[in-house]
């Protein structure tokens, strides 16, 4: 534990150096406000795919938005890359999840806030719907994935397009008017996942997976959730861990957990395999996508089909 420790605090200050090099190299070209040309889109860089994909939907066509982290990628462990830091430093703004879903990473983007907008999706929600953290091994005040809750990453649109709004006034209307259908499609989303969880018993209604990442889905769409690991993927386990999943889902009669894309699930099929030589049959009810969207392209690959995509799985394996 100690050598992993130095090591991340290694990689850590080498990131924190490198921005602070790269920032300096560009701080004599670099204003308060965008950095972009008359006839130049703002680049806006995020951190995570659902976090891009929030963004897209309000701002069209009329601006260039990246995302640093891709399908299967685990944003609890992410490190960035030095084109990662190129990426950072070019943006006219840097949009990210927050509630330290990002790490480390939180630390360097508030110092880059003296150069271009630095936005947190988290900062735009009301306290009072954020969930406490119950993981002590974690260094979390608030469970940060609050996507699972549809209606509350629907809160997200409008303090967002507020940011956008002022990072190109310029379309300002049109940044309003794709907000407020996209807030519609949301509501829709909301509603129907709603409607087919309550197709499953109430007594069947227990999602397990990986890690404990759908407590806001759970609170949103009365499911209990349970993970082996942490709210963050970082957060150790062990056999007493396998083991007291093992003894909850033989005494509950549970016929199915789920494995996630960004998580790796040999620690779920050793549940299994506990569960099995118990005598009781439990299944792989599927993979669900958590810290990371599918791939670009397919419906996966946004957040309105990854999200169909877990609540029909969901269904499918527990009703």
């Amino acid at each position: 534990m100690i050598v992993l420790y130095f090591c991340y605090m290694k990689n850590f200050i080498w990131l924190f150096a490198a921005l602070i090099l790269m920032a300096s190299c560009t701080s004599e070209n670099a204003g308060s406000g965008s950095k972009k040309g008359d006839d130049e889109q703002p680049y806006v860089v995020c951190t995570t795919g659902m976090v891009a994909d929030l963004v897209r939907n309000i701002t069209g066509d009329k601006m260039e938005v990246v995302a640093l982290m891709g399908p299967g990628v685990d944003p609890h462990l992410y490190k960035a890359t030095q084109g990662d830091l190129q990426k950072l430093t070019k943006a006219d703004a840097v949009i990210y999840n927050g509630l330290f879903l990002e790490g480390k990473m939180e630390d360097i983007f508030k110092k880059m806030g003296k150069d271009k907008m630095i936005y947190a999706v988290a900062d735009g929600l009301n306290k009072s719907r954020l969930l406490k953290s119950t993981d002590e091994e974690s260094s979390y005040t608030y469970d940060p994935h609050i996507w699972f809750n549809v209606d509350l990453w629907k809160q997200a649109i409008q303090p967002l397009r507020s940011a956008l709004q002022e990072l190109d006034p310029d379309n300002g209307d049109f940044y309003l008017k794709n907000a407020n259908q996209y807030e519609k499609v949301l509501e829709k989303l909301h509603f129907k996942a709603a409607k087919l969880i309550e197709e499953i018993p109430v007594k069947q209604r227990t999602l397990i997976s990986s890690h404990d990442a759908f407590g806001y889905f759970g609170d949103a769409y009365d499911v209990e959730v349970k993970g082996l690991q942490g709210m963050s993927t970082t957060a150790e386990f062990g056999l007493q861990d396998v083991k007291n999943l093992v003894d909850y889902i033989t005494s509950k009669k549970i016929k199915a957990v789920f494995v996630e894309s960004s998580v790796p699930s040999k620690p779920m099929e050793a549940v299994i395999k506990g569960c099995k030589e118990r005598g009781h049959e439990v299944k792989i009810g599927g993979k669900l996508f958590s810290d990371a969207m599918g791939k670009e392209g397919t419906d996966e690959g946004t957040y309105v089909g990854m999200v169909k995509h877990n609540i029909n799985a969901i269904n499918n394996a527990l009703k």
